[in-house]
């Protein structure tokens, strides 16, 4: 399947948040505020993949100090460091129509290369336990148990050192 990644545009708002709202849960996924925000303050680490110029999925996260997502940040995004730091992963979905067509492996490799050109010393999210071995098979390992209680869920911290 052809896919082309390109950075996030304001235009590209109604379609992320529909596939975010297709692959979480309603406690888990981001609001259409918070989406609109993070394309506000964040673009540059907002990367969308499309076919035929359509939204088929989507990777966000700022690039901050921290090594791990903390639960104010689906809330508060914080901006981007110029350089160095962390890259963090609030959200990664792919619409359930467009699945195993390698378009999740290829936002992480995308968002990747940004975060190696901009310095940054890891790439790091939290997962739910399903979908460790995604990320696992991407390069992740999985560190420990996240101290978040986003959704009320656990979460586990992976991180890939760039």
């Amino acid at each position: 399947m052809q896919v082309q990644i390109e950075h996030v545009q304001p235009s590209d708002l109604d379609a992320v948040v529909r596939i975010e709202r297709l692959g979480f849960s309603p406690a888990e996924a981001g609001t259409p505020a918070a989406f609109k925000d993070r394309i506000a303050k964040i673009s540059d680490t907002f990367l969308v993949a499309k076919t035929k110029g359509q939204v088929v999925g989507f990777i966000v996260g700022p690039a901050v100090n921290e090594p791990f997502v903390t639960d104010e940040m689906y809330t508060n995004t914080p901006i981007n460091l110029p350089h160095g730091g962390h890259q963090l992963v609030l959200s990664i979905a792919t619409d359930p129509a467009y699945r195993r067509n390698g378009i999740g492996s290829q936002l992480l490799a995308a968002l990747e290369e940004v975060a190696r050109a901009a310095g940054r010393a890891t790439i790091s999210l939290d997962s739910l336990a399903k979908n460790v071995p995604f990320y696992e098979h991407n390069g992740f390992r999985k560190v420990n148990v996240s101290a978040s209680g986003h959704a009320n869920e656990t979460w586990y911290n992976l991180v890939k050192k760039l």
